[in-house]
């Protein structure tokens, strides 16, 4: 990821900007725009891109060490990691989240799972084309 290829940081005031950052970093992992083996920028080319302070692009940097979303090997630049098991976990944990967040949003509706379900598929299908690619 170089800066001149279009990854912007939007961010909010709820949480902290450091997990935010972290938050960014699974969604391009999860999308594919980031790679396993891929460079990243170095923490003080990430302040600058994001516009946050070098220590908040640290404690990213830390977090994601922590998470084994990236690899740092001594002086060497920063890379996404090759572990398959954590770049698929990506994936898994972000869908959860968000469906946890739908399902807090339509507990007071008491809504069926059918029902959701129903709704769920006709609406992948209408942003799909009509081929909701996985049944």
């Amino acid at each position: 990821m170089q800066p001149d290829e279009g990854f912007t940081f939007e961010f909010n005031s709820r949480e902290p900007v450091y997990l935010q950052v972290v938050r960014h970093f699974k969604v391009w992992i999860a999308t594919g725009r980031l790679k396993a083996g891929q460079t990243i920028p170095s923490r003080r080319e990430l302040a600058v891109l994001a516009k946050i302070n070098p220590n908040t692009a640290q404690r990213a940097y830390r977090e994601m060490e922590e998470q084994r979303l990236i690899v740092t090997e001594g002086n060497s630049p920063s890379r996404i990691t090759g572990d398959e098991r954590v770049l698929r976990s990506v994936r898994s944990e972000l869908l959860e989240e968000a469906v946890d967040r739908f399902l807090e949003l339509i507990r007071p509706i008491d809504v069926s799972t059918d029902e959701l379900v129903a709704l769920v598929r006709q609406k992948h299908a209408a942003r799909n084309g009509g081929n909701s690619g996985h049944d």
